[in-house]
């Protein structure tokens, strides 16, 4: 795995961080613990540990539906937009494939967009830049409002 922080981004450059997961059932785990500790010098006011579910749901899927020809990983990048949380699942599965299932209640499956629908002020699927899917969302309120000032990078 390799994983990357921001450690002053300026507005010009709102990334925070960023991982590439091996497809396999033990990069959810550490999807979760690095997203802990690499979001936790931004002091964010949301709750970690929904932002941490959440990507656990889409790195899950990403596994599971993530489809390639060739070696892959799963790409996870997180942004600040104003007060807000974007966090990004990429895989090279196919964007039509994303959809808001409504599994009954004895499924064992089909619950991951669903908790991130319910907990996300929003999510987006579609074409990723860098190929394939990326399944997004976004918390409000993540921070409190920037201040307007002069870009410092």
């Amino acid at each position: 795995m390799a994983y990357a922080i921001d450690r002053h981004p300026c507005e010009g450059a709102p990334r925070l961080g960023s991982m590439l997961l091996e497809p396999t059932p033990e990069s959810v785990s550490r999807a979760r613990r690095w997203f802990r500790k690499l979001i936790t010098p931004y002091q964010p006011a949301c709750s970690v540990d929904d932002c941490v579910l959440l990507i656990s749901e889409l790195v899950t899927n990403a596994i599971l539906y993530g489809r390639s020809d060739e070696e892959w990983v799963v790409r996870v990048d997180w942004f600040r937009e104003g007060a807000s949380l974007r966090v990004e699942v990429h895989n090279p599965g196919f964007p039509t494939s994303v959809r808001l299932r409504r599994p009954g209640a004895d499924d064992a499956h089909g619950r991951g967009l669903l908790l991130v629908d319910s907990i996300a002020a929003s999510w987006h699927s579609g074409p990723s830049r860098f190929g394939g899917t990326v399944v997004s969302f976004e918390l409000a309120d993540a921070w409190p409002p920037r201040r307007p000032s002069a870009p410092t990078c």
